[in-house]
C-alpha cells in the first residue's frame, strides 16, 4: 500500500473512507485497464475482476447513464439490461463516461461518481469470496467482498451475462 495516492485513485480512497470502509486502494505499475490485465496484476482469476461498463439510455428524449458491474469473465447481454431498465441502451463513449462518472475508461470505479447512477451487479460476482474493482485510474484497484459491492453501490444484483 502506498502512503500517498493522488488523482482519481485518491478520490476513490477518500470515498471509501467517507463511506466507512477500510478497503485500501492499491496502485500498481502494471495496467489494470482490462479485466485480463487486472487479473494478472492482482494474481486472481478474471472472474474476480468487477468491471464497470457504462451504458447510455436513449429513446425517451433524455439520455441517462446505467452502470453494469460485471464479472470480468462475462460478456454483458445488452438485451437483458434493456429489459431490466425498460429502455434501449448503447455503450457510452469516452466523453459521456467522463461526464457521468468523473473518471476515464479503464479506471471507472463502482463508487464516487460525478452524477448518481443506476447500477446493476452481475450475480456471478457473488460466488467469489473477494473481488477487485477499478479505483479511479488504469493502474489502481481495490479489493472488496461482493457484499460490500452491493452495499456501497446500492446496486441491483441480477443476471446480465450472455448465456
Amino acid at each position: 500500500m502506498q502512503s500517498s495516492i493522488s488523482g482519481g485513485a485518491g478520490q476513490v480512497q477518500s470515498q471509501l473512507t467517507a463511506l466507512g470502509y477500510s478497503n485500501q486502494v492499491v496502485e500498481v505499475p502494471a495496467s489494470t485497464r482490462t479485466s485480463s490485465e487486472a487479473a494478472v496484476a492482482m494474481g486472481c482469476s478474471v472472474g474476480q475482476i468487477a468491471k464497470s461498463i457504462l451504458f447510455k439510455t436513449y429513446g425517451s428524449g433524455e439520455e441517462t447513464a446505467v452502470m453494469v458491474v460485471a464479472s470480468g469473465a462475462n460478456r454483458v447481454d445488452e438485451k437483458k439490461v434493456e429489459a431490466l431498465i425498460g429502455s434501449p441502451i448503447s455503450k457510452a463513449d469516452a466523453d459521456f463516461v467522463r461526464q457521468q462518472t468523473g473518471f476515464v475508461i479503464g479506471g471507472v470505479p463502482p463508487i464516487g461518481h460525478a452524477k448518481p447512477l443506476s447500477i446493476l451487479i452481475d450475480e456471478d460476482l457473488l460466488k467469489y469470496e473477494m473481488i477487485w474493482a477499478a479505483a479511479g485510474s488504469p493502474h489502481a484497484v481495490f479489493q472488496l467482498t461482493p457484499a460490500q459491492l452491493v452495499e456501497m453501490t446500492a446496486g441491483k444484483v441480477t443476471d446480465i451475462r450472455v448465456d
